[in-house]
């Protein structure tokens, strides 16, 4: 099968290059976004015009570069640039493209055939050779399968998509000003998806007219500690589930057996959707965030900064996190943190006696390059970070730092 398409090509700021990864908040709305929607500004063009005159120069290579490279179904634009660059952060000049003939620089697609070519010390991804057409290799299928549908995203959605209405940093005091449950339909020790709720409000928001509005069910908010200087960046809740609101509380007037009238407050009626882990009558309600659609794009800061892991989101009992799991970070919205940025994990040096000096001198060993993380969830002082690789297990206390930093 031929395609019109080329690889595909989107520029962020003055260096990054986007190619769109969409999320809804708590949805999976991004993969009914079809690719060829999303808009490529005259900027994003010229930018790849220029790229594509460059490329990379052959020494960012890794000594292994392939050739040539089948793109297979579950790849991310970032594994690829994995497998071809020392700094993968930097993918987007991998991509660099002749614009004229691309019909949509937003597409790539399984069963592509990438080709690496190398010219006068630089390097860049095509998907073809010159004077060949791109033809795209598609297994047989039973059913017809909409090929942008199948682009592939920057990185792997879906081990973001839970924690997008999971993590919530909240402000000192926010938590007892929330919405909370007050009883059930039933008494039960656990409560489970379709089970009635009760829920009031300080602030009435649950009050008549939000019917059918879902709400994220919290507990604990416990204070986020900086390990830099053991300041209160927010408060963490706790997620247990998701209640969607059958009717609004009210108030509602009876008559007694001697005729006295009594207007008693009427909690609001929800119903259980989802649980994570148990919920209980006390526990905190919070809205939904806005489903707003969002375009990941693994980038460095354009600026240097550099953090501290706050926490392993969770889990309070293990202390090592791993490849795709969730940290917090002491670095959020007004530190210029943003969406996408990516951070080198440094396992911090350990302080020792050496003991080779007779006067036992305590010497602190270097930090050392560990991994990488992207943010995709930021507050004011907190950011939420997926970790993309990790050689060893990353700590409470491990520094973050931007990956081209070079003390």
């Amino acid at each position: 099968m031929r395609a019109s398409t080329t690889p595909l090509f989107h520029q962020l700021r003055s260096s990054a290059v986007a190619v769109a990864c969409m999320a809804c908040a708590g949805m999976s709305a991004w993969a009914a976004t079809p690719a060829a929607q999303l808009p490529v500004t005259a900027q994003q063009r010229s930018t790849a015009q220029q790229v594509a005159a460059q490329g990379i120069p052959e020494a960012d290579l890794v000594a292994n570069a392939p050739e040539s490279y089948v793109v297979k179904r579950g790849d991310t634009l970032w594994d690829i640039s994995r497998i071809y660059l020392q700094q993968p952060w930097r993918w987007p000049a991998l991509w660099g493209m002749n614009l004229q003939a691309i019909a949509n620089p937003h597409l790539i697609y399984p069963g592509q055939t990438l080709y690496l070519e190398r010219r006068n010390g630089m390097a860049r991804l095509v998907t073809s050779r010159s004077g060949e057409d791109e033809v795209i290799r598609i297994s047989p299928r039973v059913r017809s399968e909409s090929l942008s549908g199948t682009a592939l995203p920057a990185v792997n959605q879906r081990l973001i998509e839970a924690f997008l209405v999971e993590p919530e940093v909240l402000a000192a005091g926010e938590s007892e000003k929330a919405p909370r449950l007050v009883g059930a339909a039933q008494e039960r020790a656990l409560l489970s998806p379709g089970d009635r709720v009760y829920g009031r409000s300080a602030d009435q928001s649950l009050e008549t007219g939000q019917e059918r509005q879902y709400y994220r069910v919290f507990r604990n908010a416990v204070p986020m500690v900086d390990p830099e200087n053991n300041a209160v960046l927010g408060y963490e809740a706790q997620y247990l589930g998701k209640v969607q609101v059958m009717a609004g509380e009210r108030k509602e007037t009876t008559l007694d057996a001697k005729g006295h009238a009594h207007t008693d407050p009427v909690p609001a009626s929800l119903d259980i959707t989802s649980v994570k882990e148990e919920i209980r009558i006390g526990d905190k309600l919070l809205p939904m965030p806005r489903a707003n659609v969002t375009s990941y794009v693994p980038h460095a800061p354009d600026e240097h900064l550099q953090g501290s892991v706050v926490s392993i989101y969770g889990s309070n009992s293990v202390a090592y996190a791993s490849r795709n799991n969730v940290i917090a970070i002491n670095r959020g919205q007004a530190d210029g943190v943003e969406l996408g940025h990516v951070f080198r994990l440094m396992t911090r040096g350990a302080r020792i006696k050496d003991k080779t000096d007779s006067d036992q001198t305590v010497i602190k060993l270097p930090n050392e390059a560990n991994g990488l993380a992207m943010v995709f969830r930021t507050f004011d002082k907190v950011s939420y970070a997926l970790i993309l690789e990790a050689k060893e297990g990353v700590k409470v206390g491990d520094s973050l730092i931007s990956p081209d930093y070079r003390p």
